[in-house]
């Protein structure tokens, strides 16, 4: 019986040499996870809240957190001190590109609205930005899918980076310090397979096909794309 319980928890807990890792099913409603969670803390034994400071980390597999689910499962642990939240952190895989090409952080699924997802190398998101949502990173945002959203690449001033889509409709282009805001008829069209590059204080759009130009190892994902979806 102890077996099917622990079966069917959407909640794991376990202590690692860092602190404790909180394991939260990426599947079924995030309140009853979050009550779930907000339970086994209350079960738990007192003295296990009297003890030394621990880290906490957060592993929520591959669902990505609005900051207001973000925000709701920090305040699970407000009322034990000596649990400190370090982490929060999502299922991801890191590619390493050959010869001198730094790593791609390569994630999979929906940015919604209200999500702001920020790395610091490279991102390639194997999904859709949808509007309202934001991906950033110090690096190129390559994104084989649709951006109806906000992209910003090279958010920590980086001025050589780019963005790239395979459904080129966002709401918002950031680089570096500069924005742009897509023409008004950009939303009446669908523009498949383009990024965005600045040039001095300008940020341009070109055609996917150009981008081998600029970032070479970036234009391989888009010509598999577009060889994939031809065939």
């Amino acid at each position: 019986m102890v077996g099917l319980e622990e079966k069917r928890s959407k909640v794991l807990i376990k202590g690692t040499k860092d602190g404790l890792l909180f394991h939260l099913a990426d599947d079924g409603d995030f309140e009853d996870i979050l009550n779930e969670l907000a339970l086994k803390l209350r079960e738990a034994p007192e003295h296990f809240f009297d003890g030394p400071t621990m880290d906490v980390t957060i592993q929520v597999g591959s669902r990505m957190l609005t900051a207001d689910e973000e925000a709701a499962l920090r305040a699970v642990f407000h009322g034990h001190r000596n649990l400190v939240v370090r982490r929060i952190v999502a299922d991801t895989q890191t590619i390493t590109l050959p010869r001198q090409h730094s790593p791609i952080r390569v994630i999979s699924g929906t940015v919604r609205a209200g999500q702001v997802l920020t790395f610091e190398e490279d991102v390639l998101l194997l999904g859709d930005v949808n509007p309202g949502g934001i991906l950033q990173s110090a690096g190129d945002v390559l994104i084989l899918g649709a951006l109806r959203g906000i992209a910003h690449a090279g958010c920590r001033g980086a001025r050589d980076r780019i963005i790239a889509a395979a459904l080129f409709v966002p709401t918002q282009l950031r680089i570096a310090d500069q924005l742009s805001r897509p023409p008004e008829e950009w939303s009446k069209n669908d523009w498949a397979m383009q990024f965005a590059y600045l040039d001095g204080e300008h940020i341009y759009i070109d055609q996917i096909q150009h981008l081998s130009r600029i970032r070479p190892e970036a234009g391989l994902y888009f010509q598999m794309e577009g060889e994939r979806a031809n065939g």
